[in-house]
């Protein structure tokens, strides 16, 4: 099962390395993690996507809230949450091909940030599921770099 956790956490030496370690020592494999900071300069909130067990993932997060430097655990679930992901891709594009990546990115609400002679820069925001669809577009134009940050998320409470 797919997991999405935040982890409010002080802003300290060595904390990302004391998570991740946790996520590790259990075998789960993070599949992405975003961190950056809140509201408040002492404070950052980590999002970080997992895929395992209900019951180990349990176990990690009561861990995870015993740590000194956790402020607050949150174990996401469907619905409760809303989440965003930024991608930035470099696409090759030709003058013909132009217009119908320009067009594509209309429909998507992507922007392009840089434009060369003979590649384009695009960025988007979305959900994973909109991320993924335009990544399957724009590979029939050819992608010649792509990033992207991971999930963050937050309550809708």
């Amino acid at each position: 099962m797919r997991h999405t956790i935040t982890v409010l956490v002080e802003n300290r030496f060595g904390v990302l390395t004391r998570i991740a370690g946790l996520f590790s020592g259990r075998g789960f494999n993070i599949e992405t993690l975003n961190v950056g900071p809140t509201h408040r300069p002492d404070t950052s909130r980590m999002t970080i996507v997992v895929v395992g067990d209900d019951r180990v993932l349990d176990q990690v997060t009561r861990q995870l809230n015993k740590l000194v430097d956790v402020i607050e655990v949150t174990d996401f679930h469907e619905g409760e949450y809303v989440d965003r992901e930024l991608v930035l891709l470099k696409i090759k594009v030709d003058a013909k091909a132009r217009a119908e990546v320009m067009q594509i990115c209309d429909i998507f609400r992507a922007k392009i940030v840089d434009v060369q002679p003979k590649n384009l820069t695009i960025e988007l925001t979305g959900n994973e599921s909109k991320i993924s669809k335009f990544i399957v577009l724009m590979e029939n134009f050819g992608i010649l770099d792509l990033t992207r940050t991971g999930k963050v998320a937050i309550a809708r409470r």
